[in-house]
C-alpha cells in the first residue's frame, strides 16, 4: 500500500489542488485518478492565471469565443465551466459510488464580490446552473459577507465549498451558516441533502510567521491551528444541532485542509499531510505534494497532539493569533483579487494578440 492508498484507509480523501486544460487533455488527471487515488479537485484564482497564462492550451478558445463577442469575466467563466464540467464528468463514477461523499469539482465566484453578499449569492447561482453538474462546488469566502450568501445559496440548494478559512472561530462561523440554510431547507420541506466542505488554509499561517519567532516554533503553526480547529470540528458534528438535521437526511460538511504545500525548503515536501491525516476531511494538494506523497510507501503516523502546548508557547512569543488569522483572512482576499485581476488582463492580452495575427 503506498502512501496515497494510506489515507484512504485513514479515512481521508485525497483532492487535486489544480486545473489545467492540458491535465485534462493529456490524460493525466485520469491517472492521477487512477493511479495515486485522487477523489476531487479544486481550482482558483490564481490557478486559473497560471493555466492560462503559462500555456497555449487556452488560445484557440480563446480566439473563437472572442470571434463570438465574449470577453473579459464572460469568457473567462466559459473557460473554466468547460474545464471543470470535463472535469466532474472524470470524478462523477466516484461522486455516484459514493452517494456524493466524494467526487467533486470546485469553481470560485469572483474575489472582487468578497464583501458582496448580493453579488455573491447572484454569481453562485449562475455559476451553479451555467455548470449543469451535480458534483460540482461553488467556492464563497468565508468573509462576514460571505457567510449570510453561504447560508441563503445552501437554502437554494447550491453545493459549496467554503473558502479562505484561517483559524477554527471561522471554521466554526461557516459551519454554522450552512447548518442555518440546511435546517431553513428542512423547515421548509425541501430535501436538505446539499454538499459543502469548509477549507482551512494551513500553511500561510507559518509563513505568516516565519521571522516572528524561534526556530524551534518553525512550520508548527499552522499545523496547530488545523488540529485545534479538527477538535471544534468533531465537537460540531457530535452536537444535538448537528445530529438532528443528519437524522433528518442531511449531509455532514467535511473539513478541508488547504494550502498543504510546504512553502519551507528545509522541512519535509509532506510536512502538511503527515500531520493532517486525520478521518473524514479532505486534503487538496498541489501536483509537487501529490507526486511526493506518492513517492512514499509510507509516512508515518500523525503527529501526536500537543497543539496547546505549541500555542502557547506562539502566545508567549508574542503572536496574537486572531490578529494572525483576520490578517491573513485580507490577505487572502487580496491575493486573489490580485490573480483575478492578472487573469482577466492576461486574456485580454492574448485576445488582442490572436486577433493581430
Amino acid at each position: 500500500m503506498n502512501a496515497t492508498q494510506k489515507l484512504h484507509e485513514i479515512g481521508q480523501s485525497i483532492w487535486l489542488d489544480n486545473i489545467t486544460r492540458g491535465l485534462l487533455t493529456s490524460g493525466t488527471l485520469r491517472r492521477y485518478i487512477q493511479d495515486l487515488s485522487i477523489t476531487g479537485l479544486t481550482s482558483n484564482p490564481t490557478i486559473f492565471d497560471h493555466a492560462i497564462k503559462n500555456s497555449l492550451d487556452y488560445d484557440d478558445a480563446i480566439s473563437q469565443k472572442q470571434k463570438e463577442g465574449k470577453s473579459s469575466e464572460a469568457l473567462f467563466f466559459e473557460l473554466a465551466v468547460e474545464d471543470l464540467r470535463q472535469a466532474a464528468d472524470l470524478f462523477r463514477p466516484i461522486y455516484d459510488r459514493t452517494n456524493g461523499v466524494d467526487g467533486w469539482v470546485s469553481l470560485e465566484v469572483s474575489p472582487l464580490l468578497a464583501h458582496n453578499t448580493n453579488g455573491t449569492l447572484a454569481a453562485a447561482k449562475a455559476l451553479h446552473n451555467r455548470a449543469a453538474r451535480p458534483n460540482l462546488f461553488i467556492k464563497i469566502p468565508g468573509t462576514s459577507e460571505g457567510l449570510p450568501a453561504i447560508e441563503e445559496a445552501v437554502f437554494q440548494g447550491v453545493p459549496v465549498n467554503v473558502t479562505l478559512l484561517f483559524s477554527g472561530e471561522q471554521y466554526v462561523a461557516a459551519a454554522e451558516a450552512y447548518m442555518r440554510g440546511i435546517e431553513r431547507r428542512i423547515a421548509a420541506g425541501l430535501n436538505p441533502d446539499v454538499g459543502s466542505v469548509a477549507s482551512l488554509f494551513v500553511s500561510r499561517w507559518d509563513v505568516a510567521v516565519a521571522q516572528k519567532v524561534p526556530e524551534v516554533l518553525r512550520n508548527q503553526l499552522g499545523i496547530a491551528i488545523a488540529r485545534k480547529a479538527y477538535e471544534m470540528y468533531r465537537t460540531l458534528l457530535d452536537s444535538p444541532r448537528w445530529q438532528r438535521i443528519l437524522n433528518a437526511g442531511a449531509r455532514s460538511q467535511r473539513l478541508l485542509w488547504a494550502s498543504t504545500g510546504t512553502k519551507d525548503p528545509k522541512a519535509s515536501e509532506i510536512l502538511y499531510v503527515q500531520a493532517l491525516a486525520l478521518p473524514f476531511t479532505v486534503n487538496t494538494m498541489p501536483e509537487v505534494t501529490l507526486k511526493a506523497l506518492a513517492d512514499h510507501e509510507e509516512f508515518g503516523e500523525a503527529f501526536p497532539a500537543h497543539d496547546g502546548e505549541i500555542l502557547a508557547e506562539f502566545a508567549k512569543a508574542g503572536i496574537d493569533t486572531d490578529a494572525v488569522a483576520d490578517q491573513l483572512l485580507g490577505e487572502g482576499i487580496a491575493s486573489f483579487a490580485k490573480s483575478w485581476n492578472d487573469l482577466l488582463a492576461c486574456i485580454a492580452s492574448k485576445s488582442k494578440t490572436l486577433v493581430a495575427k
